[in-house]
């Protein structure tokens, strides 16, 4: 991994960070240079200890926290503790989701609430709660991992197609309000990651062949693949760049 000159002495937030594309990008911004602050639930507390170890071997400092980012109070609480101890937040990256399926005509009121609070709420309250001071700083970057699902939708994650389309949104809109102030705001979209949560959703090893047929580069993603896009966006490589939602998805999409 390259390390990045401007990370030294940076810290870069990741939410979700307990497993898969959370814990594979802590680790990308570890080994970058950044100081890495990681959060997830309570209940992710001793899978944080493992990317918080992974984080300590690439020689950078961890900064480990349990929240909820579908309440607010949680996230205000981090991001005081976590500018106390470490002075500042200079990347956030925006990756804790979920993700249920269910056909629409059977999708239940509590399903699509959770959605919505996790993967759309939790993203703006989570911008609101560290773009103040990143503004105060004139110095910031926002990455928010979105998904290929909310370009087009699929079947039976329509809920949460909403959502993504909703980030989607909010990165295009957030870019134009706070890039006066040297703070870039962008998307990541992956296509179909093999994640824990990843390989659930496919079902079948029938339905990741297909999938892996349809992709252009005839192979469905790692975590790991999504390191050098947040990169960039993290870096000055990208200064100019902002209100942007890039897929990184092996040429499953092409809008």
């Amino acid at each position: 991994m390259t390390i990045l000159p401007e990370a030294k002495g940076k810290t870069a937030l990741v939410t979700g960070a307990s497993r898969g594309i959370g814990r594979a990008l802590a680790k990308g911004l570890a080994e970058a240079g950044f100081d890495v602050a990681i959060t997830d639930l309570p209940s992710q507390a001793a899978e944080l200890d493992v990317t918080k170890s992974e984080i300590e071997a690439a020689g950078r400092k961890a900064y480990v926290y349990t929240m909820d980012v579908s309440k607010k109070k949680d996230i205000e609480a981090t991001a005081r503790a976590l500018l106390e101890a470490a002075g500042s937040i200079d990347v956030l990256v925006n990756n804790a989701g979920i993700l249920k399926p269910s056909l629409l005509q059977d999708l239940d009121e509590a399903n699509w609430d959770a959605h919505f609070d996790v993967n759309a709420k939790g993203v703006l309250m989570m911008c609101q709660a560290v773009l103040p001071h990143m503004r105060a700083r004139k110095s910031g970057r926002v990455i928010n991992i979105a998904s290929i699902a909310g370009r087009q939708g699929v079947p039976t994650q329509g809920h949460y197609a909403a959502t993504k389309a909703v980030v989607i949104t909010l990165t295009r809109v957030l870019a134009q309000e706070v890039g006066m102030d040297g703070v870039t705001v962008n998307a990541i979209c992956p296509g179909i990651i093999l994640t824990e949560m990843g390989k659930n959703n496919l079902g079948s090893e029938a339905a990741i062949r297909h999938w892996e047929d349809v992709a252009a580069l005839k192979r469905l993603g790692a975590p790991e693949d999504i390191i050098g896009p947040v990169l960039f966006f993290a870096s000055d490589l990208s200064a100019f760049v902002t209100g942007q939602a890039l897929n990184v998805d092996g040429g499953i999409y092409y809008h």
